[in-house]
């Protein structure tokens, strides 16, 4: 996708933002005010007796509102939409987050365009790949965070940090897929899989107390929202708006956990 084509998506998505109460706004004015109940010369717009400026107004914002409904569907049909891996796309995850000895069949895998807004209110278009199986979920689960605008600051394939966790943890990276193995465990981790996903991380660490009283946390510049108890941007609690999303289309969360906690993550079995 070019530059070109995700100012149009995001212009899309901006216009739909708006899109409900303008019309709301424009439906009313169109029938209230007192100018578009005057009578116009006969056929002087349309060849008929009964010719009126109000009538041609509801006409041209009737077409209006379907040009509208259409550029915002032909961009929410781009911007929300999950394909097969391109090569393209391959290319990028290979060595990566599909490292050689890979076991997970490529074609198990989907690409997920979605849109997403920052706590700041920037519309983004956002990227991540996925087991197939719950692709459906996490496009439902993403259109419904956007259109509530529930802010997500970033999501990006983890290719970009070289599949490196730490650095994409840190930089506050939403991200799904990377074969790779559970933390202190050689058992592979449901991101290996494609199921599971991680929000705002950077805000939502994992956290694992060791037996000494001290704790393990992931990413370690997370450790200043270890305390849940205190209020800041992007965090996820239990009951909120990206909660209950997760929880309806069957995930797990990592906030729930007795022996850890994993505040970003969310999984389905």
């Amino acid at each position: 996708m070019n530059s070109q084509d995700r100012c149009l998506i995001v212009l899309g998505a901006k216009v739909r933002l708006l899109s409900d109460s303008w019309k709301r706004k424009t439906l009313k004015e169109s029938r209230d005010f007192p100018i578009f109940q005057r009578k116009i010369p006969t056929g002087l717009l349309f060849p008929t007796e009964s010719s009126n400026f109000a009538a041609m107004m509801r006409r041209l914002l009737l077409i209006c509102c379907i040009c509208m409904a259409a550029a915002v569907a032909t961009a929410q049909n781009t911007a929300f939409k999950a394909d097969t891996l391109s090569d393209e796309v391959f290319t990028r995850m290979a060595g990566r987050s599909f490292p050689e000895g890979c076991t997970i069949d490529r074609h198990e895998l989907r690409y997920l365009r979605v849109l997403h807004i920052d706590h700041e209110g920037q519309v983004h278009q956002g990227e991540l790949v996925c087991n197939r199986r719950i692709a459906n979920d996490l496009l439902d689960i993403f259109r419904q965070l956007y259109e509530a605008r529930y802010p997500i600051e970033r999501i990006r394939l983890i290719d970009d940090y070289d599949a490196d966790d730490e650095r994409s943890m840190s930089n506050n990276n939403t991200s799904c897929f990377c074969y790779r193995s559970i933390s202190g465990s050689q058992h592979l981790s449901k991101h290996a899989l494609g199921m599971a996903v991680d929000i705002n991380t950077l805000y939502n660490p994992y956290v694992k107390k060791r037996k000494d009283g001290t704790s393990v946390v992931k990413p370690a510049a997370g450790r200043p929202y270890v305390n849940r108890q205190k209020q800041f941007r992007y965090k996820i609690e239990k009951g909120d708006l990206c909660y209950r999303l997760f929880i309806e289309h069957g995930f797990k969360w990592g906030g729930n956990w007795r022996s850890l906690k994993d505040y970003q993550h969310f999984e389905k079995d």
